[in-house]
């Protein structure tokens, strides 16, 4: 085998222990959070996210601490979390962050784990849109006929919901409200990360950092404080055990989201994304014995293959346009 192929074949083993990484990781932390958010008696989404981001950023320092410490067996790169240019670089994409994660907990409380497929399935609407805004990337007349299959699943699976009178207008709003916020911060994080020379370890220290200190307030304004205060469970060992296991779920998803956008791209993240939400939704069935109609199902099949072509089409015009520019190159 050449060195070329050999090249090639490390690179799709990588992507594809890193995307089956995302996958388990990802689905894990959403039944944990389902469990956090919805069976036990605590009404305070954004403390559980401020949990989460906690955990992350102490992970990060712990780590940059045994760097110091130990140089020859840590590595951490270097970030003061608190220059000029570290703030101006990544606070917008901490706010995106925090906004991503409290919609999506929000969501998750008002949802049924099954249904979370649906109300985030529009953030492939949301990355043509901003993709054209931001990069100014038009997109091709097949591929807008995949998102027109997307938002008829969408509109499909909503409407089962609505006839089962299962569905829920604040999960609905906050299901759109992730997915626009998921599609921003797929986009961005592929901006920001050279800035900090492509180190995940250091925009995940300061992008968890940074996100804790913003849902301090969010937890505030949302009234969580007297929530905690008189919630029964405070001190017992069950409720603290799980805060930490959503932690550090937390930081993996987090570390494997930046990991996957690395490896590939944010369209590429928001498809995986989509896809591991389907395989969520028959789990999430099964194991809640969540019983669907047949047009329910059928909505999330179309989701999933509105995305599935979405993707084949926009893999072939990338390799159409590296063809190109391989053969402008030569020339």
């Amino acid at each position: 085998m050449s060195t070329e192929k050999e090249s090639l074949v490390s690179k799709y083993i990588s992507i594809f222990l890193v995307v089956s990484g995302y996958w388990v990781v990802s689905i894990t932390t959403v039944f944990v959070n389902k469990t956090l958010l919805s069976h036990i008696d605590l009404d305070a989404p954004m403390f559980i996210a401020l949990s989460q981001t906690f955990i992350t950023a102490a992970i990060c320092y712990c780590k940059k601490q045994l760097s110091q410490l130990y140089p020859s067996k840590f590595k951490f790169p270097e970030v003061d979390l608190w220059d000029t240019h570290t703030l101006k670089a990544i606070i917008p994409l901490s706010i995106l962050f925090t906004s991503m994660i409290a919609t999506n907990n929000l969501c998750l409380k008002y949802t049924s784990v099954a249904y979370y497929y649906i109300g985030r399935s529009l953030t492939t609407i949301f990355n043509v849109i901003f993709t054209f805004l931001i990069l100014g990337e038009k997109t091709s007349k097949s591929c807008m006929v995949c998102c027109a299959i997307i938002v008829f699943g969408f509109w499909l699976g909503v409407d089962q919901e609505s006839l089962a009178g299962s569905l829920s207008l604040a999960g609905f709003i906050f299901g759109i409200l992730g997915s626009l916020s998921l599609s921003l911060y797929s986009i961005f994080t592929k901006k920001v990360l050279p800035k900090v020379n492509g180190e995940i370890w250091a925009l995940s220290y300061a992008n968890n950092t940074y996100a804790t200190l913003l849902l301090i307030p969010l937890m505030v304004l949302n009234g969580e404080l007297g929530e905690l205060s008189s919630y029964s469970g405070l001190f017992q060992p069950y409720f603290w055990e799980i805060i930490l296991v959503g932690g550090m779920c937390g930081f993996a998803i987090g570390f494997f989201t930046t990991l996957q956008i690395k490896f590939t791209s944010a369209l590429t993240h928001n498809i995986s994304g989509t896809a591991k939400a389907c395989a969520q939704t028959v789990l999430a069935s099964y194991w809640y014995q969540d019983k669907k109609s047949v047009l329910w199902w059928m909505s999330n099949f179309i989701v999933l293959f509105g995305s599935a072509c979405y993707t084949r089409i926009k893999q072939v015009d990338m390799e159409k346009r590296h063809k190109e520019n391989d053969a402008y190159v030569r020339v």
